[in-house]
């Protein structure tokens, strides 16, 4: 009796182990992420003014405005403090330019849309009654919003990522696969050293093989050109295509081609109509693998772009070279995750599919 209790003892140490290891990647993985979505909703004084930070933005923000002979003195309200706190200059006179700097500073700390009428509606009722407290909706795609208007060609450049990272899927599913048929399908001397040695080039950094392609492309006229980056990307990824597809392909019995050529079909008809489909799910997770792995890239895209860089290019020098608002840069680090995040959500059907989903 009492060794099946110490099994069970065991047991359920074990599993509570296992559950608090699992948080506890799970806090890791998780806890930086909402981090990063939360602080790039938040306006510039909960980034820089609160301690400590809220885990969460708020929705909106109280502000107090009162008169006195000085002028008007503006206060917004500090949750750590949990009182109003005077925010930007001391006073602010009755002079048109001090007033419209007044209703800049509202609408940039409280990341709103508020109109200028309604901010002179409060101002009235100052004047008459010496205070008013008023709370101001937030716009929370505010730093999006402001992110792609002051950084130079960040629009511009998400096009570029795509047209990159979509040349890069088209490039490596199309090599990649068929390199992995060969693979799968025909045996020949040497198979496993040549299949081994696509690997290599996964082996250098990045930097190393972006500095002699400089030269290469600018002698092809590709530098600095979406075209000759998506060249550079594809070579790591169809490398890892081929080992992908090739796994596929040899999973799908021979079989099934040789039966639809009994019944008249070529062997391109039987690739075609009966093995691309059942691999559909293999070069998926390719596509996805290409998709996310070119679109991220910074290094090589760093030396190998000039005029026409591309979206991470652009979210990591606005990060070198940006004295504070870390709101801003955490907005672009989200929309630059976005697209990958979507593409990810297409193909979720097929990558399901391969890890043996039922459902979809």
């Amino acid at each position: 009796m009492n060794s099946a209790l110490q099994r069970q003892l065991r047991r359920s140490a074990k599993r509570t182990s296992l559950y608090i290891v699992l948080v506890g990647i799970l806090f890791i993985i998780i806890f930086p992420i909402f981090f990063l979505f939360s602080f790039s909703f938040m306006s510039d004084y909960e980034t820089y003014s609160e301690w400590p930070k809220p885990l969460v933005p708020s929705f909106k923000a109280d502000f107090k405005i009162d008169k006195d002979t000085e002028g008007y003195h503006l206060y917004i309200f500090n949750k750590s403090e949990n009182d109003f706190m005077p925010f930007g200059p001391l006073f602010f006179s009755n002079s048109e330019k001090d007033v419209s700097n007044l209703r800049k500073f509202i609408k940039l700390q409280a990341n709103s849309k508020i109109t200028d009428q309604k901010i002179e509606e409060y101002l009235r009722i100052v004047d008459k009654e010496s205070k008013v407290e008023f709370s101001v909706r937030k716009d929370l795609l505010a730093n999006y919003i402001l992110f792609f208007q002051v950084i130079n060609g960040a629009a511009r450049a998400v096009l570029n990522s795509l047209m990159v990272a979509g040349a890069t899927v088209v490039i490596a599913l199309t090599i990649g696969g068929m390199g992995g048929y060969a693979f799968a399908r025909y045996f020949f001397k040497g198979k496993n050293l040549l299949k081994l040695s696509v690997l290599f080039v996964r082996m250098f950094p990045a930097v190393s093989l972006a500095i002699p392609m400089v030269i290469i492309l600018a002698r092809m006229g590709l530098y600095d050109r979406p075209l000759g980056l998506s060249l550079v990307y594809s070579v790591g990824q169809i490398s890892m295509s081929i080992w992908i597809t090739a796994s596929v392909f040899m999973s799908i019995p021979i079989s099934l081609e040789e039966a639809a050529m009994i019944f008249g079909t070529t062997r391109v008809g039987a690739f075609w109509h009966v093995t691309l489909p059942l691999a559909l799910p293999g070069l998926a997770a390719c596509a996805m693998y290409s998709f996310i792995g070119s679109w991220n890239e910074v290094i090589a895209a760093v030396v190998l772009t000039q005029f026409n860089p591309t979206f991470p290019v652009v979210v990591y020098k606005a990060l070198v070279g940006s004295q504070g608002q870390i709101n801003l840069i955490t907005a672009g680090s989200v929309a630059q995750a976005v697209p990958a995040i979507i593409f990810t959500l297409i193909i979720r059907k097929y990558i399901i599919q391969m890890w043996g989903g039922v459902k979809v």
